[in-house]
């Protein structure tokens, strides 16, 4: 009679994945507070200073996303 055993190992421990999640955790917050920065320092331009930058305000919410979480 054969018998098989097999041993499964993870490929990350624990610990690996914790940190894991709280470097993944650590970026995302500092992507949205990247984001916020970048919306809520557009939204106070006047008309003419987003004319000046090629803005439309518009496009406010999609230039602070694209430079918070890339294009």
């Amino acid at each position: 009679m054969t018998f098989v055993t097999e041993t499964y190992r993870p490929k990350h421990t624990l610990r690996e994945r914790f940190t894991d999640l709280l470097a993944a955790y650590r970026k995302r917050a500092a992507q949205n507070r990247l984001y916020r920065t970048t919306l809520a320092e557009l939204e106070v331009l006047s008309e003419r200073e987003l004319d000046d930058l090629g803005i439309s305000r518009l496009r406010i919410k999609e230039i602070a996303r694209d430079a918070a979480f890339g294009a």
